[in-house]
């Protein structure tokens, strides 16, 4: 009887070991994404992630600065991170061979339709997810809106007025931040809206080489004259104002206007000065005020290696974020950002709220900076720098805007 009781015993452990999964080995999943100023956000959530899988090591790399350029580098090394960042769009098919289709997973049945919608590659693979939804317009201070006696300029005439009236009253009318090559797709994607009924289709005779910036008057006389009054009334070195200067100078009460920025300053800027009340409006692009519509929707896309060893692992951890209660409400309550996922709350924000708004009763124009690559954008924040340092005039600038369209995402 003892010997059987053994046998059994013995037969019972194999049994249950059989069903039982084996401890999982540590694993690293390497993260390599854009939008530093949700840097903070992002490590909360990998600390909250490390609490549920403690076996799990992300290791995340953030930057702005030439990040296509250093993205591109890796890819063609072959260290493609487990997770990296592309815009939405264009750069969806750009990146469609190395990036993994997880259409039907938890994570991207979670996402906000109109979000997926910017992610899809070929009959319904889905190629990314958000790390957030967008808002894109100009800022400005109420307050000094209020006491200078002025209302939000919705035309381009009315723009040059409230920037001659808010330096009369000694304040500096705008911050540029044109240190960052990234304000000039966020300034000229409302410009490009307005400049054709059809903004997809104008990028995409940019990029045959089909078009030309000097055919339309929005692009080449009005974009090209708001620059020229953000340089005139931006400081002295607008060329040396980055995201930090931008937030400073506008948390500061010393500038009234922000350009290239949206909802992801809001914190820092409070942060300064907890009692500003920010304002949040579409762009004077013309002298119709009906073309001043903010811009809504997700700009950014995140990717999943699809060769990366440890795929399995870095699916947990999207799916995790995407649908556990952590996770759905990490979006607001951590990173203050607007949720791309259905059934989360909104973030209480003055400029998510004000966005929202102006979207329901004008519309909201194209989130036309997908239409073309970072790598382009890139390639025109340059340009234009180069036109406000004085080594490129207009139509030098124009042509090299145009060459870069053909060159960087013509035939693709």
């Amino acid at each position: 009887m003892k010997k059987l009781l053994c046998l059994l015993l013995a037969v019972a452990t194999v049994l249950a070991l059989s069903v039982v999964p084996a401890m999982a080995d540590a694993v690293e999943i390497n993260m390599f994404i854009p939008s530093p100023e949700y840097a903070d956000a992002v490590n909360e959530l990998i600390a909250a992630y490390k609490e549920v899988a403690p076996d799990v090591t992300i290791n995340y790399e953030t930057t702005q600065n030439d990040y296509p350029t250093l993205l591109k580098s890796r890819i063609n090394a072959g260290t493609t991170p487990d997770i990296f960042g592309t815009t939405s769009g264009k750069e969806i098919a750009d990146y469609a061979e190395y990036s993994y289709n997880f259409a039907g997973s938890p994570a991207a049945e979670a996402m906000d339709p109109a979000v997926a919608a910017m992610m899809v590659y070929g009959d319904g693979e889905i190629h990314g997810f958000a790390l957030k939804g967008n808002y894109f317009g100009l800022l400005y201070n109420k307050a000094i809106f209020d006491e200078v006696g002025l209302e939000f300029p919705r035309t381009l005439n009315d723009f040059e007025a409230a920037c001659e009236k808010l330096a009369e009253a000694g304040y500096q009318p705008v911050t540029t931040g044109f240190a960052e090559w990234w304000v000039f797709k966020h300034v000229m994607q409302h410009f490009l809206d307005a400049a054709t009924d059809d903004p997809a289709a104008l990028v995409a005779a940019f990029q045959a080489g089909e078009a030309h910036i000097k055919d339309y008057p929005v692009l080449y006389d009005n974009f090209f004259r708001f620059i020229d009054l953000c340089v005139k009334y931006g400081g002295n070195k607008p060329l040396e104002t980055d995201l930090a200067g931008e937030v400073s100078a506008f948390g500061t009460g010393k500038a009234a206007m922000v350009i290239g920025q949206g909802p992801w300053v809001e914190a820092d800027v409070l942060a300064i000065d907890d009692a500003m009340q920010i304002g949040f409006a579409g762009y004077p692009v013309t002298d119709d005020p009906a073309k001043s519509q903010v811009i809504a929707g997700s700009d950014q896309a995140l990717r999943i290696n699809k060769d990366s060893a440890n795929l399995e692992a870095v699916m947990d951890f999207v799916n995790w974020w995407y649908t556990s209660e952590y996770g759905k409400n990490w979006f607001c309550d951590v990173a203050g950002v607007i949720p791309p996922i259905t059934g989360a709350k909104m973030a209480d924000m003055q400029i998510i709220k004000q966005g929202s708004e102006l979207a329901a009763a004008d519309g909201a124009a194209a989130l036309s900076i997908c239409y073309s690559s970072d790598s382009f954008n890139q390639a025109m924040g340059e340009a234009i720098q180069a036109y406000i340092g004085g080594s490129l005039d207009k139509d030098a600038c124009c042509a090299q805007i145009e060459a870069k369209w053909v060159e960087l995402d013509g035939n693709k």
